[in-house]
């Protein structure tokens, strides 16, 4: 009876995973199979649980069903002292040879999930709601590709005085935003920063829009410096990216006009100091008012308030001297040495900070 009763049980499991990965299959365009991932990178959440993953060394987007679908992301509070050293731990390499890339929660589920390096391989690992650390695997799963065609080429090119492989920011931000995937980067050709929409389903992948700013801390317009990080944001009804570069602009452009072949011109709405790297960048609500959060290499966690960002007059003049303009914000003095960020709930994000090569994830409240 125990024999029946198990095969029965291993019977409908097959069965069950069959049909989800038909149903994936069927939905989403995903189909079984082990996917040529080169790298990981930015990361996002499609609906039902699909990861989205940036992967910048084979320009290319990939969406793994996960099957992590249900979950109490509204009551989740996840603390993991030395994240790296448990994740090197599952996955087998020296935590010296990791790298966490990025961090992205499940909206679905409240389970955390990072993109890494791991001895110059890619990687994905779960963090569960209470804390359990896992490595998802990559082989035998249900995903689709969207290939970018028009990534620039992988080697190392000289600008001015700089010289760097443009390839590596080919993917630099991710985000679903209804029905498409909105992927920042670098481009071929003479305008290299560009945005672009990929329909979900990936159907045909267009190039992009090329994406001019005007630069305060440089006192100048450029289309050649990628977005470092963004996130959608409703003006007016309508969505819109409100996207950080380095030295730190604080951008705006409506999504409706990212269309292929054309230039977008953004609006710059602060100029938030130069000598810094936006690192990532979260929007969220708190006593009926709209703010973004952002984690920044060297000026620390900055709570911006967006009450006025329809209405922001672009800066066009430069701002001297590493000084701040635009839409006002604070320093959250508590918050230091974060790395990575992501929502969590509506009253909780979930950080990585990094003091002295010891990583700790952290749940907080939204400041």
């Amino acid at each position: 009876m125990r024999t029946h009763t198990l095969l029965t049980g291993l019977v409908l499991t097959t069965l069950l995973l069959t049909s989800r990965t038909a149903m994936s299959a069927d939905v989403y365009g995903l189909e079984t199979g082990t996917p040529d991932i080169q790298s990981a990178g930015p990361l996002a959440f499609a609906p039902d649980g699909i990861l989205l993953v940036g992967d910048t060394k084979g320009a290319a987007i990939f969406a793994i069903g996960t099957d992590d679908k249900s979950g109490d992301p509204a009551s989740a509070n996840v603390n993991v002292e030395d994240i790296a050293e448990k994740i090197a731990g599952q996955i087998g390499v020296n935590p010296k040879d990791l790298t966490i890339n990025d961090l992205a929660v499940n909206p679905a589920s409240g389970n955390l999930y990072l993109s890494v390096t791991a001895d110059e391989r890619p990687s994905v690992v779960k963090v569960s709601a209470d804390g359990e650390v896992s490595q998802v695997s990559l082989k035998n799963i249900p995903f689709s590709k969207a290939v970018l065609p028009n990534a620039p080429e992988d080697k190392v090119v000289q600008r001015g005085r700089r010289s760097s492989n443009p390839r590596t920011d080919a993917i630099t931000d991710l985000a679903f935003v209804d029905g498409q995937v909105l992927v920042s980067g670098l481009a071929s050709g003479d305008s290299p920063s560009n945005v672009r929409t990929i329909p979900f389903p990936f159907s045909e992948i267009n190039t992009g829009a090329s994406l001019e700013i005007y630069h305060g801390a440089h006192g100048k317009s450029e289309d050649y410096a990628a977005i470092r990080t963004f996130v959608p944001f409703v003006i007016d009804g309508k969505p819109n990216v409100l996207a950080g570069f380095v030295c730190t602009p604080l951008v705006r452009f409506p999504i409706e006009e990212v269309n292929a072949g054309e230039k977008v011109v953004g609006t710059t709405v602060a100029e938030l100091g130069n000598h810094n790297r936006p690192l990532d960048m979260i929007a969220y609500q708190k006593d009926g008012r709209d703010y973004l959060l952002l984690s920044n290499s060297a000026r620390g966690v900055m709570k911006i308030d967006t009450a006025s960002v329809a209405t922001q007059e672009g800066i066009s003049e430069r701002v001297e001297g590493g000084g701040t303009a635009g839409l006002p914000y604070e320093t959250i003095g508590e918050l230091e040495n974060v790395v990575q960020l992501d929502r969590l709930n509506d009253t909780h994000a979930v950080v990585i900070t990094d003091n002295d090569g010891v990583m700790n994830l952290t749940t907080i409240a939204l400041p």
